[in-house]
């Protein structure tokens, strides 16, 4: 059985995979049009990502306005004829700007968790920028409906549900995810159920994307067949080598034991899935003194902050995986290899026909 394609609008991709944002600095411009070239849709991170301009310590948002712009440019070169999106926090302190700055660069698809993004669709009214918010539940996917019903008579070109498995920031509490959490597959239910009566109203098909667990072409087919347009993946690429991240970076996925995989507290007020290292063991004897900041959250107080979510995360992308957080998803254990991007899109594809034949 072939693979449905992924409509998102008048965007097509030959296949029903997004390849989920990963930030700061592992899925950037390179990541991003390798997926997007294999035949599905790439996402750059859009968390810091001028965070290798020479002046980002001094004049972090010009940097980053910069780094936004080069990013999709460069996408755009190794990729001209692939779809390219780009994922931001709502938590970030300049998620206008940022989300501003993508559209003028016609970026074909915005994503935006960590938080409900109320104020997206007046940033790409008028554009062909498509908009998807993350949502973890179907009450919270209900509320930003409503809100954007009511605010700006739109509904989300696409909508993804992310379950308690993802990597990086979470949307459940510690305890939900330590075991009363619901698996993506009910959630992806509850979503599918909210998101019809928009849809309806609206004439118009809002595609909802499953997120979060998903490993495998049989995990795919499983969402399919429950009613998903399409799968975000985000783990099982960061051990290719189109991947943005040092090698070491991705060779920590590759060391990893299940036990491995730990649940920390972020900064951004969420829960998040990290592989540990010297870096948790330290966060979990205290707190993590903050020397510099760029002031990338709305809400952190360097002062008062467990650690700076910037600064460890950088230290992880560029090699130094000891000191810095290394985001995961659940299934970062089940990695053995470093690979392509295209052969991780042609397994994929190869797992879901045999999952249609068993």
């Amino acid at each position: 059985m072939n693979l449905p394609t992924l409509k998102i609008g008048d965007l097509e991709a030959r296949l029903p995979v997004i390849q989920g944002g990963m930030g700061i600095g592992v899925s950037m411009s390179r990541l991003a049009s390798a997926v997007a070239n294999a035949g599905g849709i790439g996402v750059i991170s859009g968390a810091q990502p001028g965070f290798k301009e020479p002046d980002f310590w001094t004049n972090p948002l010009e940097a980053n306005l910069r780094g936004i712009r080069n990013e999709i440019r460069k996408a755009r070169e190794l990729s001209p004829q692939g779809i390219i999106g780009i994922n931001f926090l709502t938590a970030t302190r300049e998620y206008t700007d940022f989300v501003k700055e993508a559209v003028k660069e016609g970026i074909d698809l915005i994503i935006s968790g960590a938080g409900l993004p109320k104020n997206l669709p007046e940033f790409v009214k008028g554009t062909k920028t498509k908009f998807a918010p993350i949502v973890s539940s179907g009450k919270a996917a209900e509320t930003l409906l409503k809100l954007w019903d009511r605010r700006y008579q739109v509904v989300p070109d696409a909508i993804i549900v992310e379950g308690p498995l993802a990597g990086g920031h979470l949307g459940f509490s510690r305890e939900e995810l330590e075991g009363t959490a619901k698996d993506l597959y009910t959630l992806l239910d509850e979503v599918l159920v909210a998101v019809k009566a928009f849809s309806d109203r609206y004439q118009k098909p809002i595609p909802v994307i499953a997120a979060g667990g998903i490993f495998s072409g049989a995990d795919m087919k499983k969402a399919l067949d429950l009613g998903a347009a399409g799968v975000q993946i985000s783990t099982r690429f960061v051990t290719t080598e189109e991947c943005d991240a040092d090698d070491a970076f991705k060779q920590m996925y590759l060391d990893a034991k299940e036990e491995d995989v730990v649940i920390i507290q972020s900064p951004v007020g969420l829960p998040g899935r990290a592989i540990r290292n010297d870096m948790t063991h330290s966060l979990e004897a205290g707190r993590i003194p903050v020397s510099a900041c760029t002031r990338c959250l709305s809400h952190c107080d360097p002062a008062t902050t467990p650690f700076c979510i910037t600064k460890k995360l950088i230290e992880a992308v560029t090699g130094e995986v000891d000191k810095g957080l290394v985001f995961a998803g659940h299934n970062a254990f089940k990695l053995d290899k470093i690979t392509t991007v295209q052969a991780v899109m042609d397994e994929l594809v190869t797992e879901y026909e045999e999952a249609c034949t068993s």
